[in-house]
Formats: structure tokens, sequence, C-alpha cells
């Protein structure tokens, strides 16, 4: 594996990311299309197809939110231990989920100091992570 830096750190699923989203975004399109053009009496099925397509919309985007939230719990579980291992202290109460997420990137030399900069100076993720010089990789975000 190459070297995670800030530039590559974004993981896209070809087949999550790329085919489903268009199969479902030309399954609605196609439903709407299928609804507008049925005969009276198809309606009702038209319909259906077009309230599937819908739950599978909200669906593909539940499943993202879902996992994402329960990665963001792990994650701000996992560097309030390693701040505590590395400090004696808890994570600085100020920080968001967000900027938990962010230094999670920063080496263990300058994880506390960012941290505490990070609440101090409200920076954002993208900030955090700018600011991080020795990059620790995270290869398991999905």
């Amino acid at each position: 594996m190459k070297e995670q830096n800030f530039k590559n750190h974004t993981q896209l699923v070809f087949g999550w990311h790329g085919l489903t989203f268009f199969a479902i975004l030309a399954v609605l399109i196609g439903s709407f299309i299928n609804l507008n053009g049925s005969a009276p009496e198809n309606k009702y099925s038209a319909s259906l197809i077009c309230v599937i397509t819908l739950i599978c919309c909200f669906f593909f985007a539940y499943v993202r939110i879902f996992a994402l939230k329960a990665q963001d719990r792990a994650i701000r579980a996992e560097e309030n231990l390693r701040h505590f291992a590395l400090t004696g202290k808890l994570l600085p109460a100020g920080l968001t989920v967000s900027q938990i997420v962010a230094l999670r990137f920063a080496s263990d030399e300058e994880f506390p100091a960012l941290a505490t900069k990070a609440a101090a100076e409200n920076l954002s993720n993208k900030q955090i992570k700018l600011a991080i010089q020795n990059w620790r990789a995270d290869w398991y975000r999905v």
C-alpha cells in the first residue's frame, strides 16, 4: 500500500459510490417516466414502483450514514483512549466528533498538542488534517 496523506486519504468504493448510486438513479428516473406514461389502469403499479425506488434511495443514504455514525463512535472512543494513554487525561471537552475523527490521522507525537489547539482555536476537520506533519494512516475507514 502506498503512504496515506491528506491528498489520498478519502476512499471511494466504485461498486457502491459509482455503480449502485447510478443504478438507483437510473431506476428512479425510469420509474417516474414509467408512471408518467402509464395507462390509467397501470397507475397503481407504476406508483408502487416509484415508492419502492424511493425506499431504495433512502436505504442507500441511510446505510452509509449509519455505518459512518457507528465508525465515528468507535473512533471517538479509540482517540479518547489514545489521548489518555499519552497524557493521562481525556480529550478536551470542546472537541466535536468531526474534529476527533480528523485527529485520528495525527501521529502520537503531535496528537496531544494538536487536540488542544483544535479545541482552543475551533479548527475545522480540514484545518486539522492540513496541520498534521506526520500522517498516521487509517486504512479501515469505510
